[in-house]
């Protein structure tokens, strides 16, 4: 497995010259590469107290990490690919659902558009009704004008 230090010196004379803390701490804030290392390394919290781990010497493991560069894993690959494809198949699945929501929305709000404009018809032919007959009616009863003049 391999650990990069957060400075990026792993080998400087000035390391040699740091207390016994200090080295601690650093080898605390040291990160794994998790891809590198697969899932059977284990860390734990506490230091070493001067003892390599044979679990995190990246020396010991060149054989697994060269295996990693060359492609991944086939099980992982199929994992992986089945793991997308499940993901994918639940999205697809809650787009349809978003989509017949979305539909069953517009068929509402256009059949509630389709009655009001029915109604809206309806009145404008009343009132058309209306009006004609008042007219009419305005016409009956205005006094008429004799031609004599």
């Amino acid at each position: 497995m391999s650990l990069q230090r957060p400075n990026g010196n792993s080998g400087s004379s000035s390391s040699h010259k740091k207390h016994k803390t200090e080295e601690s701490d650093e080898e605390l804030l040291m990160v794994p590469d998790m891809e590198a290392a697969g899932s059977t390394c284990v860390l734990s919290s506490s230091a070493d107290d001067g003892v390599n781990n044979p679990e995190l010497d990246p020396t010991q493991n060149g054989v697994s990490t060269a295996k990693r560069r060359r492609g991944r894993n086939p099980v992982d690959k199929e994992y992986r690919s089945l793991k997308r494809l499940l993901r994918n198949r639940v999205s697809a699945q809650q787009a349809r659902e978003r989509k017949k929501v979305y539909v069953s929305d517009l068929e509402s709000r256009a059949n509630e558009l389709q009655n009001n404009n029915d109604q809206l018809e309806e009145k404008i032919s009343t009132l058309t009704n209306e009006n004609t007959m008042l007219r009419k009616m305005l016409i009956n009863t205005r006094p008429k004008t004799d031609d004599n003049h």
